[in-house]
């Protein structure tokens, strides 16, 4: 069972750390079947139910004294799959993936006009209603995900027109949109999955099933020296034989929130640096629940899949609110 499971989640939580070699073909699009503007509820399966924590049989587990029990975030979620959660440290706005039916194949997803990267901003203390995050040209095909932000730059990963298989894509935030997004791969042999920079964006932690480590995916260290990517390094304190990945840095550096296997599901864990060195990680929330991030509150936000009989049914956007 946890080998179905894994192969399963490894596809929705992240095709990052993966390589496929898949070519998209847009010979029978149009610009307008394209780039055409439907809402997140347009696409969404009519007989699609949305799940509520009094329905779901696998309710995440808060495992920390340091935070609230966990709740689904309001105006975000849908009876479609939102997953990938991520809150800049110096912006005030929540970044997702969506699609609108999970059973859809990834390949397929590409067409359906809204399976994509939104972001909600928040004001006056409320998250706002999502808005889509275009990052190609209208009448052009890509599929984007794992989005990170700092500042008016975007890291996220891409399958695109032009490209085979899945390559790390940047754009820049000018004139209140982003734009000038371009295919911008590291290093091929580092292997680079899902990442989270440090602040001063010369520093790097992502995952990986790179040679050299525990086993699954692991969490691993670079830098950038003269303008270069060094030799990753393999973050030894925070890894182990189940898989870890899905990192989540701090401002201050201080912490790291990873995924790591926990009982069969994904869990999200908290490892501490102390005297420069981190420690083994802690568990915070168990049962599906992956993707950690933080808003400058301090509160967690993560994404929790439902799943019923070994089946995905959708996925929505939890927070735990810090006490």
């Amino acid at each position: 069972m946890k080998n179905v499971i894994f192969a399963v989640l490894l596809v929705l939580f992240s095709a990052c750390s993966q390589q496929p070699t898949i070519s998209y073909s847009v010979e029978d699009e149009t610009e307008e079947t394209i780039r055409e503007i439907f809402t997140r509820e347009d696409k969404i399966p009519q007989d699609a139910v949305k799940i509520t924590p009094e329905m779901d049989v696998s309710p995440p587990i808060l495992h920390s004294d340091d935070f609230e029990e966990p709740v689904p975030l309001a105006v975000i979620n849908s009876a479609g799959a939102e997953d990938s959660p991520f809150i800049p440290n110096d912006r005030n706005e929540l970044y997702f993936f969506f699609t609108p039916d999970v059973k859809v194949p990834i390949d397929k997803q590409l067409f359906d006009g809204v399976t994509g990267i939104y972001v909600s901003k928040n004001e006056n203390g409320a998250w706002q209603e999502p808005a889509r995050v275009w990052l190609q040209d209208p009448g052009k095909l890509s599929l984007d995900g794992c989005e990170f932000v700092q500042g008016n730059e975007m890291y996220f990963c891409t399958a695109r027109e032009g490209y085979t298989g899945l390559h790390w894509g940047t754009a820049i935030w000018q004139d209140d949109e982003w734009t000038d997004w371009q295919v911008n791969d590291f290093p091929e042999e580092y292997a680079v999955g899902e990442l989270h920079f440090t602040s001063d964006m010369n520093g790097v932690y992502f995952h990986s099933t790179r040679q050299g480590g525990k086993g699954e995916n692991d969490v691993w260290y670079m830098e950038k020296r003269d303008s270069i990517w060094q030799e990753p390094v393999n973050v030894d304190a925070v890894n182990s034989e189940v898989g870890e990945g899905w990192p989540y840095l701090t401002p201050d550096g201080n912490e790291l929130w990873i995924n790591r296997w926990y009982m069969g599901t994904p869990g999200v864990f908290r490892s501490k640096k102390i005297d420069g060195e981190w420690q083994e990680p802690e568990l915070i929330v168990s049962m599906f629940a992956g993707e950690p991030t933080l808003d400058s509150e301090g509160n967690l936000y993560f994404v929790h899949h439902y799943y019923k009989d070994n089946e995905m049914l959708e996925a929505d956007i939890y927070v735990a609110y810090r006490k």
